[in-house]
């Protein structure tokens, strides 16, 4: 375990897109002063691999989670799993991500099921957790989790937005729920409900940036600081203080995903304010 549970002050992002963010470094210090102090870096494609992989080496508390993106399954080669499976050694590689399924993209349905079995599978093989992404194909992403037996690695579906009678599912298979700005948003309806019905070791925190901006921000490009605006949204559903938030959901991203003793530095205590 990298941190007690008591002595956590600082969140971790859980997924955000650093490496397509416009002048990262001042945008982690921004974010470094709202309270946060480690990201969790996804894969998209293959091609996106390398900067990934140089985002992470020139943050020290940044850490990544190559995969492949079901919009880019049809770009996968062999060469391209061998080299999936070398990353996923590497000592800041701590999930494979984000991987899964999604009825919108143009990829055929086919080739992204038969990809996402072989991401699960690599997983598996390198026990690492998984960071799902399941858009309007829960039911059957589920399934293939369980018929895989990825409950062994667990890991986190990403910016669920689902019922609370599948966030249960989820979280029996070893997952957690990825809280992001959509908790945020005036029309959400079902996430709240998730977020104050689920046992507190099921949540964590997560911007998506630039993607999936908070209220006030819905529409703009989002920022790796706006994880305290989540924070605020989670912790006022749950009755939370701002540093119960930090610690409960912190110490449950550094759980599943095993991150090591030095993933981040204690942020000084005046920069999360406590909630009134």
């Amino acid at each position: 375990m990298c941190y007690d549970l008591w002595n956590v002050t600082s969140y971790i992002d859980t997924h955000i897109h650093l490496d397509y963010l416009d002048a990262p470094q001042a945008q982690l210090e921004e974010a470094r002063r709202a309270g946060v102090g480690a990201w969790i870096v996804p894969g998209t494609s293959c091609e996106r691999w390398p900067a990934l992989m140089a985002t992470t080496a020139r943050h020290a508390e940044v850490y990544a989670a190559p995969g492949i993106h079901p919009q880019a399954a049809d770009r996968c080669s062999v060469s391209d799993l061998e080299e999936l499976r070398r990353l996923l050694q590497q000592p800041k590689v701590v999930a494979l991500g984000e991987v899964g399924l999604d009825r919108l993209v143009e990829c055929s349905w086919q080739v992204q099921e038969e990809l996402f079995v072989q991401m699960i599978r690599l997983a598996l093989e390198a026990d690492k957790p998984l960071l799902i992404h399941a858009r309007r194909s829960t039911e059957r992403v589920l399934e293939l989790l369980r018929r895989e037996g990825a409950s062994q690695v667990g890991g986190i579906f990403h910016a669920f937005s689902g019922s609370l009678e599948t966030a249960r599912e989820i979280i029996a298979l070893n997952f957690a729920i990825g809280v992001g700005g959509v908790v945020t948003f005036a029309t959400a309806r079902r996430l709240p409900e998730v977020v104050r019905g689920v046992p507190p070791t099921a949540l964590v925190l997560e911007t998506d940036a630039p993607d999936l901006a908070p209220e006030p921000f819905r529409g703009q490009p989002n920022r790796p600081a706006y994880l305290d605006l989540v924070a605020e949204r989670v912790a006022a559903l749950r009755d939370w203080s701002k540093q119960e938030t930090a610690r409960i959901t912190t110490a449950n991203a550094c759980r599943i995903l095993k991150l090591p003793a030095q993933a981040m530095p204690e942020t000084p205590k005046e920069s999360i304010h406590e909630q009134p």
